[in-house]
């Protein structure tokens, strides 16, 4: 038997489990639900749910993008001009003495020979309208002498200009090579409608459609 005495016993050693919780006002970390304390996402998880929250966002941003509406073209003014008239020289024949109404723009000359099919074609269409479709002719790198006699033939009736330079047609992008060509322009005189080559009667009903829908 010892004469010493046995050390009192202390309290039995704790386990991670029962760790202390971590003291007030410290975050306890990241949880998802069903997760025990002090227990940490695995890693797969956390890329997981930051791919849903990344993909959410892209679905929500292309859905807005698509759903708004798109800004129509805008379109391109017609440049003005006065030019002398074929029929009368003294006279003038001028865009802006048709403000606010629509105009078809026709370039040609009288040794085109498309022009010789699209001429009649659209001095008919004038008449057949009564003047209520405006159409302006514009002669250009001609003989003045030919091309009166040229509209003589045709009965053509809408004014026509005529061009002693190039500069009108350089500034609607026609070429010698390009004519005829033809332009519609709505009431403000912004070119809806260009026709390389001669005018068909389609042509000039899609055309007009064009510059009396823009006018509206």
């Amino acid at each position: 038997m010892s004469s010493g005495s046995e050390p009192p016993a202390g309290p039995p050693p704790t386990s991670e489990t029962d760790a202390a919780p971590p003291p007030p006002g410290r975050p306890g970390g990241f949880r998802l639900p069903g997760m025990a304390p002090g227990q940490r996402p695995a890693t797969w998880l956390i890329v997981t749910v930051a791919a849903i929250v990344v993909l959410i966002g892209a679905i929500i941003a292309v859905d807005a993008t698509t759903h708004r509406p798109a800004k129509p073209a805008a379109l391109k003014p017609a440049p003005a001009f006065t030019l002398q008239s074929l029929a009368n020289p003294a006279q003038h024949v001028s865009l802006a003495a048709y403000r606010g109404q629509p105009v078809i723009l026709n370039f040609f000359a009288s040794w085109c020979a498309p022009c010789k099919k699209e001429t009649p074609l659209l001095a008919g269409y004038y008449r057949a309208s009564k003047g209520k479709v405006a159409i302006i002719g514009v002669d250009a790198d001609d003989s003045a002498t030919a091309a009166r006699q040229f509209l003589s033939a045709n009965g053509v009736a809408y004014p026509v200009g005529y061009e002693t330079t190039p500069a009108l047609a350089n500034a609607y992008g026609v070429s010698e090579i390009g004519i005829p060509e033809t332009f519609f322009l709505d009431s403000g005189h912004r070119i809806v409608k260009r026709v390389l080559g001669d005018v068909t009667m389609k042509d000039l009903t899609a055309g007009v459609a064009l510059m009396d829908g823009a006018a509206r």
